[in-house]
């Protein structure tokens, strides 16, 4: 048995041996690598659900060219045109229907708690299909009616009640600016950074709601391609036959512009970006401080080592041997804890913070780069060492 235990310690590597021998200071390193986890984590989590709230109406649109004004910012800070760039779309060949959809802001009151709040509504010819929506197309003749309207079911704030009754059939009433409506049906796209929820309307419930706004002024217009035809060569014969005043993208260059915004032109993402990189910083500091406090106290055994006739690269390579020990251990509750926290975030925001594969391997790399980067500032002082001024 002493034996077996002899040949096990023989095989342990040296580097887990030096961190498992001061297991105070191995918890407080594990401690800290979590916490630049779940912080890292956290931030990639909160810019993910800023590009893909913010990007779920425009992957929904039915269309294979947009024409937005160069005005404007994104969706949810959109200007206008005029009409009659889309009657002038349907001159180029290739285009097979130009539809207009009109979009704006609007305070409602939540018809449970009456409160005021302010949601997206778009207005979409109910005659044909601008959204790629099922619960919308299958509902689209009820927006015909008057003052109807659909309701997202996965808007922020105290819907239940009004979800409920308008699931059993029961249509719900509530005041948009100072007129009545009434919810009769739902569908999903859900709360982003900009808005708390969406309407789909008809157009013609759109301009009743918004008597100030001219059919004439378009949001985006929605182009189809015939069959048989390039996009890219009818999006640049449209870009020479219409004016100045209107953008012709097609539709992953109008989700990329919807990205772009939030990516370069606001503070948040921006900040997202920062909060990855400052608790990425806040591991390396956090790991060096262990990995540091490590070979100080162990330098006259290093220095034994070359003494013994071991190379440098074999004693960096047991600090970088810590360095991905703490890495892989450091990693598993950091990423346990995400898990409780997205949770919590989806049920307060109902934003669409997720844990992914993707983001995972992502975290684990930089968790790995991160210790390897404090090993290697650590291993310094071990190069230099020299064995005749440890005794």
């Amino acid at each position: 048995m002493i034996g077996f235990i002899q040949q096990l310690r023989q095989r342990t590597p040296l580097g887990w041996l030096q961190l498992s021998h001061e297991k105070s200071r191995l918890l407080v390193a594990l401690g800290g690598i979590a916490f630049a986890d779940v912080l890292m984590f956290m931030q990639l989590g909160f810019q993910n659900a800023l590009f893909e709230s913010n990007t779920k109406l425009p992957n929904s649109i039915q269309a294979d060219i947009l024409l937005i004004s160069p005005q404007g910012r994104n969706v949810l800070n959109i200007s206008t045109f005029t009409r009659r760039r889309l009657y002038q779309a349907m001159d180029v060949q290739g285009v097979q229907s130009a539809e207009p959809m009109y979009i704006n802001f609007i305070d409602w009151k939540n018809p449970k708690t009456r409160q005021k709040t302010s949601v997206l509504v778009i207005g979409v010819n109910p005659e044909k299909q601008a959204l790629n929506l099922p619960d919308v197309n299958r509902q689209i003749d009820i927006v015909k009616l008057p003052d109807t309207i659909l309701f997202d079911r996965a808007s922020r704030g105290d819907y239940k009640e009004a979800i409920a009754q308008v699931e059993q059939g029961k249509p719900v009433t509530t005041e948009i600016d100072r007129r009545t409506v009434t919810i009769s049906g739902l569908f999903s796209i859900g709360a982003s950074f900009g808005a708390d929820g969406n309407l789909i309307t008809s157009d013609q419930n759109f301009l009743r709601l918004f008597p100030g706004r001219q059919a004439s002024s378009v949001s985006i217009g929605l182009l189809k391609i015939q069959p048989g035809y390039d996009v890219k060569q009818v999006k640049a014969a449209l870009e020479s036959h219409l004016g100045n005043d209107v953008k012709v993208l097609t539709k992953a260059e109008f989700i990329e512009f919807e990205t772009d915004y939030w990516k370069k032109n606001t503070a948040i993402g921006f900040i997202f970006s920062l909060g990855v990189a400052m608790g990425f910083m806040v591991g390396v500091i956090l790991v060096y401080q262990v990995l540091s406090t490590d070979v100080n106290s162990h330098i006259k055994e290093y220095a034994t080592f070359k003494a013994m006739g071991y190379n440098n690269l074999y004693l960096l390579g047991v600090v970088f041997e810590e360095a991905i020990i703490l890495a892989v251990l450091g990693f598993i509750p950091g990423a346990i804890a995400p898990l409780g926290l997205y949770h919590l975030t989806r049920n307060a925001t109902n934003l669409p913070v997720y844990m992914t594969v993707a983001r995972a391997a992502t975290v684990l790399m930089l968790t790995m780069i991160m210790c390897i980067i404090s090993g290697a500032i650590a291993t310094r002082k071990l190069q230099s060492a020299d064995p005749a001024d440890m005794f």
